[in-house]
């Protein structure tokens, strides 16, 4: 099907958003009015951009306040609408959007709604313009999409049609099935715009958080369905308001964009994409840094054995149990000290995963290696992060793990297992973004978002998981632009007894991060506990958590760089990622950031 995205879902200037929808991928455009006012291009001039990008003019809009209003301020609306019809028509538009009058002046009476809005559809056909008309979920007295198509039958006029809005929709809990009663050629136009579910005025929920399809909590695939049923033919079309997407650089939001609606067709059934190969484990974590020490001495007191060395490139593999991680000191270290740079996500069908990537915008990236390297694929995550498609133990598949020289030293067998799960600080603008590529390029399943408290502010997380926890990423961003860089990257490790293993960390030196004693008069008032257990608890800044399926103990190093440890135990079939502690252990944070700045 034809996509398109109404230029409002996009920051910067009118030209920039055109450039932006064209380089996504993107068939045609809604041009929203403030956009082409502000714009120093005349209407011609816009439309000879359109057609050079290879971008169709589908949608003018909006007008507003138009239908069931006193006949003098009807003709003055009639008048107004001549001016813009000649604007279209110099802009290479044939339809407008009218949505359902907020007009104080507006009257409730269909029949007059209908015989005006018969009139305005005579002026624009004289045009060759057709009139989208569109029920507001605040409008005065039109609100529900039935009612404005009960409006538009009544007039019968065939160049008056209805606007179907996701979001004006859903918000009101509207049951999108009597879509399908409508005849497919009088739905003139479909905008979608998903949205996280609130409890909130709908004019301000619409205004300021719509999001695109799949990252919100509305059934906006089954609404397309039914659209579709009723013979709908025109594009799918974005009309997101978002302030976040308002901030971001227009060509990263545009590409989310139409990511958005490849996997909405897939859904469908109306479009063909590679399928999806859910990751089954994490081959290994690399952190770059300008100074693999302090790195060395964390992971040596966690139990890690240096056990090779890259043949070609300053990169050590260290290893405890089936935990690999990868330092990397080349120029690609950050100045701004240790991160982690770089995920290997073990792959059933590595180049089959690489193609789901392509084909929902996420191109291989070019890769300076040796002619002996093995053939690795990595895509960027939204943040940067690269993940690398592996198969480490594939006989017939080519192995990462081939291009490093053994040292002779052998990882340990007992304490950590392997990564439990990794967590990704997103920039601010991107956590939406971030949510939608790992469920759509990776087909990991997102869990419900978190917001946490921080001593200055909040922190927002969401997690992506396989079905069977061999692949647990948590995304998380702050609630500011700034936020971002205070909060740190962190590479949990599994363990059978984490206090065997925060006991070893501690006596070979390892950086344990303190937490306060109120923390655990707090769980003592919570939980049960076997004598000494909290005591020890306490000893080493051990956590505790637990829900419906088991037990989670957990403990954290310091942080190095922008990177910090975390020890875990689950039991019993626990679930989350103690969630309920992290105000405590963001706090324990930057309580260590303090003394080590002082």
């Amino acid at each position: 099907m034809r996509t398109s995205i109404a230029t409002v879902s996009l920051s910067g200037s009118l030209t920039e958003k055109l450039t932006a929808a064209s380089r996504a991928g993107f068939d045609g455009v809604e041009i929203f009015e403030n956009d082409l006012l502000a714009s120093p291009l005349t209407p011609e001039e816009i439309r000879e951009r359109c057609a050079d990008l290879g971008l169709t003019v589908d949608l003018y809009q909006p007008m507003r306040d138009i239908e069931a209003v006193p006949e003098e301020e009807f003709r003055r609306n009639l008048r107004r609408a001549r001016h813009k019809f000649e604007l279209m028509r110099r802009l290479g538009a044939d339809t407008v959007l009218v949505c359902s009058s907020v007009h104080p002046l507006a009257i409730d009476d269909d029949a007059l709604a209908a015989e005006q809005l018969s009139r305005l559809a005579d002026l624009a056909r004289e045009s060759g313009i057709r009139v989208a008309y569109e029920a507001l979920a605040w409008g005065r007295h039109v609100s529900t999409y039935d009612h404005a198509w009960h409006i538009v039958e009544s007039a019968g006029h065939p160049a008056l049609g209805t606007c179907l809005d996701s979001f004006h929709i859903l918000s009101r809990g509207s049951d999108p099935k009597g879509i399908e009663d409508i005849p497919g050629e009088k739905i003139f136009f479909l905008q979608l715009a998903d949205a996280p579910l609130l409890a909130m005025d709908v004019l301000q929920w619409s205004r300021h958080y719509r999001c695109f399809p799949g990252q919100g909590g509305f059934d906006v695939a089954g609404l397309v369905g039914h659209v579709l049923r009723a013979g709908y033919d025109g594009p799918l079309s974005l009309e997101v308001f978002n302030d976040v997407f308002r901030q971001a650089e227009a060509g990263p939001t545009a590409v989310d964009a139409h990511r958005s609606l490849l996997v909405l067709q897939e859904a469908l059934g109306v479009a063909e994409l590679p399928a999806p190969v859910v990751p089954t484990g994490v081959a290994f974590a690399e952190l770059v840094t300008p100074d693999a020490e302090p790195v060395a001495e964390v992971l040596g007191a966690l139990g890690f054995a240096r056990t090779a060395r890259h043949r070609s490139k300053p990169v050590d593999l260290w290893q405890a149990g089936e935990a690999r991680i990868l330092v990397n000191t080349g120029p690609a270290a950050r100045r701004d000290g240790t991160g982690l740079a770089a995920i290997g996500l073990e792959s059933p069908d590595p180049a089959g995963a690489a193609r789901r990537a392509e084909a929902l915008l996420a191109p291989v990236l070019p890769r300076r290696r040796a002619s002996e390297d093995a053939p690795l694929d990595a895509v960027a995550a939204p943040d940067g992060t690269e993940l690398f498609f592996c198969a480490t133990d594939r006989p017939e598949l080519p192995s990462w793990r081939a291009d490093f020289e053994d040292t002779g030293q052998e990882p340990q067998a007992a304490g950590v297992r392997r990564i439990d799960h990794l967590a990704l600080v997103q920039p601010w603008h991107q956590f939406d973004e971030a949510t939608l590529f790992h469920r759509a390029v990776l087909g990991l399943a997102a869990q419900e978002s978190v917001d946490v408290a921080d001593p200055y502010g909040l922190l927002r997380s969401r997690a992506v998981t396989s079905a069977d926890g061999g692949v647990r990423i948590a995304l998380s961003v702050g609630a500011a632009p700034a936020d971002d860089t205070v909060h740190a990257q962190h590479i949990a490790l599994a363990t059978d007894d984490v206090v065997a293993a925060a006991r070893r960390l501690r006596e070979a030196g390892g950086p344990l991060l303190p937490m306060p004693a109120n923390y655990y008069d707090d769980l003592a008032a919570r939980f049960d506990f076997a004598d000494g257990e909290l005591a020890t608890y306490r000893e080493l800044g051990i956590l505790y958590d637990r829900d419906a399926y088991g037990e989670f103990r957990h403990c954290y190093t310091r942080t190095v760089g922008r990177v910090f440890f975390e020890l875990v135990q689950r039991d019993g079939g626990y679930r989350g990622y103690g969630a309920q502690n992290a105000p405590v252990r963001l706090a324990a944070q930057h309580a260590a950031r303090r003394l080590t700045d002082g």
